[in-house]
């Protein structure tokens, strides 16, 4: 009787704890869904999850936008930036991890080494140069210091995750294509990137949902109301009054996260999957 017990204790001991993990993960997401539905001075007062009173038209404040730009507007400009950043990012990390993974050039383990060091340089230690370039160039308020950065394979953790994976497939096909003729792009665009696809998939996955999220560059690079990001009008819906609109914040809050939500659940699958095959499984 002991033994099976024990086996049943064993058995839900670890459904429990991650049942539990998972409630208070999604605690917050909860509290910001009933937060926006409660009126502001109950948002302040109450300690209640729920609302008493569904204010609805929290939603509708939220849906006209901020400073004459509709909600629409501001979640197209934030999936142009998303997309541009994960185009850039899967192409010319992948090139980079290429060239690391299968290419023989002088100081190679030196390059890859300094470019793995820079993931322990803090961003804002190459923000004010960077600005500065972009300033120059004269493309401060516009798209391209958030875009353009991603396709000069800056972000050394995709490089890394790229280059662990290629180091895993067989050079057997890309000597094969190597004897049909076959050059160094072509077999990389033919063989080595297909193949590739798990690690492709993660680093589509993780730039999008950073670069959705991101708020410190663009706050930094736009300053026109039109070229907002849904990020950047959670802020601007704020300063525009003097009052506090915790309700209509709050709803915008639930709408910009509402496609992170949905892009999760439907690659999920394809981000696990890469996860457990390419270089972040250690």
């Amino acid at each position: 009787m002991n033994s099976t017990t024990n086996t049943a204790t064993k058995r839900w001991l670890p459904h429990t704890i991650a049942l539990v993990g998972l409630l208070v993960l999604l605690y917050p997401l909860v509290w910001l869904l009933a937060t926006s539905l409660k009126p502001a001075d109950e948002v302040v007062t109450s300690l209640d999850l729920w609302p008493g009173h569904l204010e609805w038209p929290n939603y509708t404040t939220a849906l006209e936008g901020v400073s004459g730009i509709s909600v629409t507007q501001l979640l197209s400009n934030t999936l142009l930036i998303a997309v541009g950043c994960v185009i850039g990012n899967v192409l010319s990390c992948s090139l980079a991890a290429y060239a690391f993974a299968r290419l023989r050039f002088r100081m190679r383990k030196v390059m890859f080494a300094f470019m793995v060091a820079t993931l322990m340089l803090p961003h804002h230690v190459v923000l004010i140069p960077q600005y500065i370039i972009f300033n120059r160039l004269g493309l401060v308020d516009t798209y391209w210091p958030l875009i353009l950065p991603k396709f000069l394979a800056t972000e050394a953790f995709f490089v890394f995750l790229i280059v662990q994976f290629m180091r895993g497939l067989p050079r057997e096909l890309e000597e094969s294509a190597r004897i049909d003729g076959c050059g160094p792009f072509r077999t990389y665009w033919a063989i080595t990137l297909p193949l590739s696809r798990p690690a492709l998939i993660t680093t589509a996955i993780f730039t999008f949902i950073w670069s959705w999220n991101d708020f410190f560059t663009q706050m930094i690079y736009l300053f026109a109301p039109e070229k907002f990001t849904i990020t950047l009008a959670l802020r601007s819906f704020v300063d525009q009054s003097s009052t506090s609109a915790y309700g209509p914040m709050f709803a915008m809050s639930v709408i910009s996260v509402l496609p992170i939500v949905l892009f999760f659940f439907v690659f999920q699958r394809y981000l696990v999957q890469g996860m457990a095959t390419s270089g972040l499984k250690g």
